[in-house]
């Protein structure tokens, strides 16, 4: 149904439409691809020891071993990531970005220090880090909710 502003004129209105439907049909695999993108290469540069987030881990997980911890996170992300780009596999991606987002959000329990400049409202970098990934989560579940429909 077209939109029905007065003060809209009919060529924009015409505009708008077609960027919606576009954007309708093509947002679910920009999303994926982007999400995929995101997972794929930050979970690449653990292994590779190039993580800015490392030092994070180290003191986040301090029970755990980081040089087995680590790379095996940055394997469980890029599996996240190859999982979003293949169709049958992503809910077998979406399950395993739930299970490793909590984890992610450790740090902001157990080193408010290092997340906080001012709690709860100043955020560091670290903390701001952090907080993103509640997109993250947000856009799986938009994929996840979409998961049944016909491909595209």
């Amino acid at each position: 149904m077209p939109h029905k502003e007065s003060w809209i004129p009919k060529w924009l209105d015409r505009f708008d439409a077609c960027a919606s439907a576009w954007l309708d049909k093509h947002c679910q695999v920009v999303l994926r691809l982007s999400l995929a993108i995101i997972f794929f290469w930050f979970g690449a540069l653990k292994p590779l020891g190039l993580s800015p987030e490392e030092e994070l881990i180290k003191s986040t997980v301090y029970w755990v071993e980081p040089s087995a911890f680590i790379p095996i996170l940055g394997w469980w992300e890029m599996a996240i990531g190859l999982g979003l780009l293949c169709r049958p596999l992503i809910r077998v991606a979406l399950l395993l970005l739930v299970l490793q987002i909590p984890g992610t959000m450790l740090p902001l329990l157990l080193l408010p220090e290092v997340c906080f400049t001012r709690f709860p409202f100043g955020v560091s970098l670290e903390g701001q880090y952090i907080i993103k990934n509640l997109f993250l989560v947000s856009a799986a579940f938009v994929i996840g909710g979409k998961v049944r429909q016909s491909s595209r």
